[in-house]
């Protein structure tokens, strides 16, 4: 007699769209910045600027300005979780009875959607964390791209001191005072900072009895706190990404790209009962990887 997975390859298919989607695109870090897709390792990314002059005078026959064009690489590292459930040993605990079928035979999880959510929370949780921290091979982090041994960032003095709620918002202002004019008008300028850190800002705000400040002007998207601060065109979010660092810094969202393989990889994902080894498992496999395009438009506290 043959073994009917039928509906067990349902479920499968089922879960595996709902995981790939919510660990990878509403992660933290990435539910704001942009997401490249189709890098198997690394690729460039290619900047244009121009370098635009304007001369007086209604006969000019010398050409003046130019088109720059450059590249930053940016490099995706293998990330993969793999793990297995032995049902069995839930037979001698509550659990055997609420979340298995009867009989012997445990092709099905009741708690698999509520194991499914946990997965999916924690890979994105570590997703930002690695996204700001990552140092393996060649690719590097939000971290160290957004510091000082970073060429180009913009580390003011007078920003580099202990991120304290009676400091804030001195903190925020000075990183804004520094932002290159050429993009102080953008509508997607951002300050990172820590969780911690976030509530020390909303701390400071309390402290400084400001008649706008509306606790309900801050949201909570997968984990992340933002609030845009108070008479400028710029948001202010919390991530765990930086959790432990007292790093803050203002840049523009779409000059920091996150990167990641093809979607068709993505789609892989499996958890399945397996029969030979009487478990259920998952497997989730994806690529990530940051890089700037700008790094002279980051304004950093330059804090650990």
């Amino acid at each position: 007699m043959g073994l009917n997975v039928s509906a067990l390859n349902d479920f499968n298919n089922e879960v595996a769209g709902e995981l790939i989607i919510r660990s990878v695109y509403e992660g933290q870090t990435t539910s704001i910045l942009p997401v490249k897709e189709g890098i198997k390792h690394q690729e460039p990314l290619n900047l244009f600027d121009v370098d635009l002059q304007i001369q007086t005078g209604s006969c000019v026959s010398t050409p003046s300005g130019s088109m720059i064009a450059s590249q930053r690489n940016i490099t995706v590292t293998p990330r993969t979780s793999y793990d297995g459930l032995c049902l069995k040993d839930l037979d001698t605990k509550y659990l055997g009875i609420s979340a298995l079928e009867p009989g012997s035979y445990n092709e099905t999880f009741a708690l698999a959607n509520a194991y499914g959510e946990m997965l999916t929370n924690q890979f994105a949780k570590k997703n930002d964390q690695f996204l700001w921290n990552v140092t393996s091979g060649s690719s590097a982090g939000l971290g160290y791209l957004t510091s000082g041994s970073n060429s180009g960032v913009v580390t003011p003095a007078a920003a580099n001191i202990p991120f304290v709620s009676a400091d804030a918002l001195l903190v925020i202002d000075t990183l804004i005072d520094n932002l290159d004019a050429d993009v102080a008008d953008r509508d997607d300028l951002t300050v990172w900072m820590s969780v911690t850190n976030f509530r020390k800002y909303v701390t400071a705000l309390r402290s400084a009895n400001n008649f706008y400040f509306d606790p309900g002007s801050i949201t909570n998207r997968t984990g992340i706190l933002s609030m845009a601060y108070p008479f400028q065109n710029v948001k202010v979010v919390g991530t765990t990404g930086l959790q432990g660092s007292d790093r803050v810094c203002l840049m523009p969202d779409a000059y920091a790209v996150v990167g990641t393989d093809l979607i068709s990889d993505l789609s892989e994902f499996q958890m399945r009962y397996d029969i030979n080894s009487d478990q259920l498992k998952h497997r989730i496999a994806t690529k990530l990887g940051v890089q700037v395009a700008y790094p002279e438009y980051i304004v950093s506290n330059n804090r650990n």
